[in-house]
């Protein structure tokens, strides 16, 4: 790539080139105009990882803890660190646009992409943000796209939704992470969200994008759609969208062609889309990446390095009774529950992505002993919510772990097989998303199978299920079992598009080997799209478990825990839970694991729960167990990261970026989320999290920013001052234990006597800082005084710090200290 001479390019430009600049090409490329040197720009999702330009077959990338475990390092370097080396993974995927990171808001605990955003507070989201964009963009060149632009804070009827909002909730909670971003780290592009925001669809959203981000903070850069969320042509045009994504163009070609010649479109402002266009291009131009690059993989040890030190870094210590832990490797332990031997390292939807490798918490564990007959397993009780993949178990004709994809162009050629195949891949994975799928000789609709050979270890029933988008029969051993095809039933699978999972079982035998076929059929074929979703390829998924007598298990797991010296229960949700395309329906753990881990508290006082979630669950045995560990979805390395903290490798330092309630009933969106009849009310306003539970008096399990340690942190001899411009806040952290550990110090701000309602404090400020066994550090912290006091004065649409007096909180998360400061005159301020 050249840098190229803006204006004499747009000069050059013919007006269907400009126009073309303005639509990817495909789901992941901008267009290419040669005789002018602008080159295709690639774009890769995401939040947590660079998936690459496929879904489907994707090439192995290196897979970060999702965004609540990244927001529980509350760690700025840390995540500057991380965002390099994603920025580095996209150029080895060729991408110099990397569509991340999610800033939104954690109104609820059932958001289905919850877990991929920062925190339920806009000061730690947006501060963690802006570090991870520094690393990105100062770090390794590449762009980062902050998302989702915005109050995207629901998955249900999210493209629709009219998302109601007050203005000062919009500024002082959704609009603030964004601002923050652009103050401290200018991220060089923006993705509109899907919904509406106050009537008005968010990618045409004048006031939104030309008024706010370009306008009032003088923000320069280039806005996307999120894929499939331009909903107009002149409109999105006129309000500030420069790209429609992906390609190809729905509404612009020849629709905005029309736009123009009818004036509905001026010339200048599609100057000013294809401008922003090219300085993009000219951004990345020094990264020296080729067009259509090939996509590689960079699994290099320092990677894995750094992505154990940030899982085991977000890992939050909950509950430590009586110093259960750290544990010791000279006892026995068992470790139960169905997240042990299943490497639970992301969320779902396009966040997920195929890694390197993935660690399982069993494996993490078991690395610790040196002798194996000391680590016992059971699974203790089930928590799918589809039956399980049979990634690791399904294997080809030749031994390999996988099973073979191949091609036809006729179902009755995919059913005998007596015609070669058009195309034929190896794939590894049970599930398979064929969205991106290509081949020179595809047609629609077209027809494939998906062989392998699965063993089981032990005899029993086992239950197969089959979820797809278009069609499917499985076939064991040449009989039909499950028929997805003849009756289907529409589900949440492939974003919505697909079926639920149709199951079927069959008894078998240990060490019998069982060949197993799928015919699928394209989304062409599906009976429940009525024929609405031709030329689209759709998806597979095939799961497959022994089935279980859940009293059984439970009265086994508690055997096994009566006689271990050391209990670890490896529990909580996963990528089918927590995904994006739907919401939870309710906060409770699945299945019987509230039962399991009960039962086997009643048999064992030194049980440690160890809980994988993006969002809080609830948790009605938290009395009864002697430890709790908060794990999220760690990444490649999860695993690892587990048992370094369980074992006291890592003295654990992550804090909560959000209230972990009592009950779903208790968050304070409860009675305002989901979409009803196409809007949905914040009626909690600027009540979220922390905010409304403080307000309320409203018992939580585990507060906003708590978290223990294995050594002992106090608090001491804190100072505040006011400057011309800063206020700066001071305080002593002194380590009395016996183990070096880190600690975070949080400063809140809480107005004595507000012209309106506030909440009783606001996260403001904070800082990690690692201090020896002993020893003591003092923490100093700079906040402009304009964001630490001020709130969104809706009279004048500005903010406003208020003459009075204020509370300055210094916290850890378990102690406090406090002081008082003065604010002399009351002042007005807008922009960043």
């Amino acid at each position: 790539m050249k840098q190229l001479d803006i204006e004499a390019t747009l000069a050059d430009l013919t007006i269907a080139e400009k126009i073309s600049l303005l639509a990817g090409t495909d789901f992941w490329h901008t267009q290419r105009i040669p005789r002018l040197s602008i080159p295709a720009l690639r774009m890769s999702d995401g939040p947590n990882g660079i998936r690459g330009t496929r879904f489907f077959s994707s090439i192995p990338a290196a897979c970060f803890p999702c965004g609540t475990a990244l927001g529980a390092t509350w760690d700025i370097l840390l995540l500057e660190e991380a965002g390099k080396v994603m920025g580095e993974e996209a150029k080895a995927k060729g991408a110099v646009v990397i569509l991340g990171p999610t800033v939104n808001i954690q109104r609820s605990p059932l958001g289905g992409r919850g877990f991929e955003s920062f925190s339920e507070d806009p000061f730690l989201s947006g501060s963690l943000a802006a570090a991870e964009i520094r690393g990105i963009q100062n770090g390794a060149g590449v762009v980062a796209t902050i998302k989702h632009f915005v109050v995207n804070d629901q998955e249900h009827d999210r493209s629709a939704v009219n998302s109601i909002v007050s203005d000062r909730a919009l500024r002082e909670i959704y609009l603030l992470p964004f601002q923050l971003a652009v103050r401290d780290a200018q991220p060089a592009a923006f993705m509109t969200s899907y919904n509406k925001l106050n009537g008005t669809h968010c990618s045409e959203h004048h006031g939104l994008l030309e008024e706010i981000l370009r306008g009032e903070w003088k923000w320069k850069g280039l806005v996307m759609s999120d894929w499939y969320g331009t909903y107009s042509t002149s409109r999105s045009i006129n309000a500030g969208l420069d790209i429609e994504m992906p390609g190809p163009t729905r509404f612009r070609g020849a629709n905005l062609g029309h736009a123009i010649f009818s004036k509905k479109v001026t010339s200048h402002v599609l100057d000013e889309r294809v401008r922003n266009v090219l300085e993009l291009v000219n951004r990345v131009a020094l990264l020296g990446l080729p067009e259509n690059a090939e996509e590689k993989m960079r699994d290099t040890s320092e990677t894995a390095e750094l992505l154990r030190k940030v899982a085991a870094d977000s890992i939050v210590l909950l509950k430590n009774d009586n110093n259960v832990l750290p544990f010791d490797r000279s006892k026995r332990i068992a470790v139960i529950g169905p997240n042990a031997k299943v490497a639970t390292y992301c969320g779902g939807g396009s966040a997920s992505l195929t890694p390197y490798y993935a660690v399982t918490p069993f494996e993490g564990i078991s690395g610790k002993y040196s002798d194996p007959s000391s680590v016992s397993y059971t699974v203790g009780a089930y928590s799918h919510k589809l039956l399980p993949l049979l990634d690791s178990q399904i294997v080809c004709n030749d031994g390999s772990s996988g099973w073979m994809f191949k091609v036809f162009t006729s179902r009755d050629d995919a059913i005998t097989g007596s015609a070669e195949p058009i195309d034929q891949i190896f794939l590894r994975s049970t599930n398979n998303f064929l969205g991106d799928y290509t081949h020179p000789q595809l047609q629609h609709p077209f027809y494939a199978t998906f062989d392998g050979y699965f063993t089981p270890q032990v005899d029993g029933v086992y239950d197969f299920g089959i979820a797809v988008a278009g069609t499917a029969y499985l076939y064991v051993d040449d009989k039909l079992l499950v028929d997805n095809a003849t009756n289907q039933s529409e589900g949440e699978y492939f974003f919505g598009h697909g079926t639920v999972e149709e199951s079927n079982s069959m008894e078998l035998m240990a060490g019998t080997t069982y060949h197993l076929k799928v015919l699928f059929g394209s989304l062409d074929t599906s009976k429940i799209l009525n024929g609405t979703s031709t030329g689209m390829n759709g998806a597979i998924r095939l799961g497959c478990a022994l089935r279980i007598d859940a009293d059984n298990e439970i009265a086994y797991a508690k055997e096994i825990a009566k006689n271990a010296d050391q209990v670890v229960l490896c529990v909580g949700l996963n990528l089918e839970w927590e995904s994006e395309g739907y919401d939870r329906t309710f906060m409770d753990l699945p299945g019987r694991l509230d039962d399991l881990i009960t039962a086997v508290a009643e048999v064992n006082p030194k049980v440690v729960v160890v809980n994988q979630s993006g969002t809080p669950v609830t948790m009605p045995w938290v009395s009864k167990v002697a430890g709790l560990v908060q794990a999220w979805y760690g990444g490649n390395e999860t695993g690892n990261a587990i048992a370094d903290v369980l074992f006291g490798d890592v003295v654990p330092s992550g804090k909560l970026p959000l209230s972990f309630p009592v009950l779903n009933e208790d968050n304070p969106a409860f009675i305002n989320y989901r979409s009803e009849r196409g809007r949905v009310l914040y009626g909690e306003d600027v009540y979220v999290g922390y905010r409304f539970y403080d307000k309320t008096r409203k018992k939580v399990n585990f507060p906003f920013g708590y978290g223990l340690s294995y050594t002992t942190f106090e608090l001491s001899d804190i100072d505040a001052n006011i400057g011309e411009a800063t206020l700066k806040v001071s305080v002593r952290v002194s380590n009395l234990g016996k183990l070096p550990g880190s600690e975070v110090i949080q400063i809140y701000v809480s107005q004595h006597a507000p012209s309106i309602n506030r909440p009783p404090k606001e996260l403001k400020g904070y800082r990690k800082i690692e201090v020896a066994a002993g020893a003591s550090e003092v923490v100093e912290i700079s906040i402009p005084t304009k964001y630490a006091f001020a709130f969104w004065d809706e009279e004048r649409s500005a903010w406003i710090c208020e003459k009075d007096t204020y509370t300055i909180t210094a916290s850890n998360g378990t102690a406090n200290l406090q002081t008082d400061v003065a604010i002399e005159k009351t002042t007005w301020w807008n922009g960043v």
